[in-house]
């Protein structure tokens, strides 16, 4: 079945049905992207109760907040999971840091996606050799970067292999609901205003009004607020 087709029939399904389907077709070479942000772990909680053993990985920069950590070592023991963490080059940071700096990322587009590029993108990579898809919690509502999103993509950055977006088309107040229902884990930055967490030099709290993802990389203009992961 088609992209397309397989969207017309996912439509109206609830997010957990989604995540059903794509564990139940893809089988062990499927996973769940985390940043432990609350659609992450949304999805891995619905993810969990579909196959206790799902693979789920995540990236780490070298820069995150230290309750970013926090909040995945809260995930890891609440479901007894084994979190893949995937690491950068040492050797490519090494080199970023010595011959750009500290804060290369805050002088340029350029720069910052060479920063991504090292940081995330090329471990992302290596993360999803031999899978046939990915699980991810992005939303719509995001941002301008991601108002077409689609419940099920292809990965063209990564071989074809299939993007599943299974909160595509999920408000805030959705997420905010599933997540007090099910009374899951919550990165403790979130209540500090920030709406969006990645990298801690590139994050920070959005004002009232804002953009949810304002608070990433807030020197650039939003269409550019992308680190290459979900290049479409």
């Amino acid at each position: 079945m088609t992209n397309d087709g397989q969207n017309a029939v996912l439509k109206e399904k609830h997010a957990r049905d989604v995540i059903r389907w794509a564990i139940e077709t893809f089988g062990s070479r499927i996973a769940v992207a985390s940043s432990f942000s609350m659609e992450d772990i949304a999805v891995i909680d619905m993810a969990v109760q579909v196959d206790k053993n799902i693979r789920v990985f995540a990236i780490d920069t070298g820069r995150l907040n230290e309750e970013t950590y926090e909040c995945a070592e809260a995930v890891r023991r609440r479901y007894n999971l084994i979190i893949e963490w995937v690491f950068p080059r040492t050797e490519r940071v090494e080199s970023l840091v010595r011959e750009r700096g500290l804060y290369s990322f805050r002088s340029s587009i350029d720069a910052r996606r060479e920063c991504c590029a090292i940081r995330k993108v090329e471990p992302l990579t290596r993360a999803l050799l031999g899978l046939r898809a990915w699980i991810t919690g992005m939303r719509r509502e995001q941002g301008v970067t991601r108002s077409a999103l689609e419940k099920v993509e292809t990965d063209s950055s990564h071989g074809g292999i299939l993007k599943i977006n299974p909160l595509a088309d999920w408000s805030q107040d959705e997420v905010n609901a599933y997540t007090s229902e099910r009374d899951l884990p919550v990165n403790r930055l979130h209540g500090r205003g920030y709406a969006s967490i990645g990298c801690a030099p590139c994050t920070r709290a959005i004002n009232s009004g804002e953009d949810v993802r304002a608070g990433r990389w807030w020197w650039e203009d939003p269409e550019h607020k992308e680190c290459g992961l979900h290049g479409r």
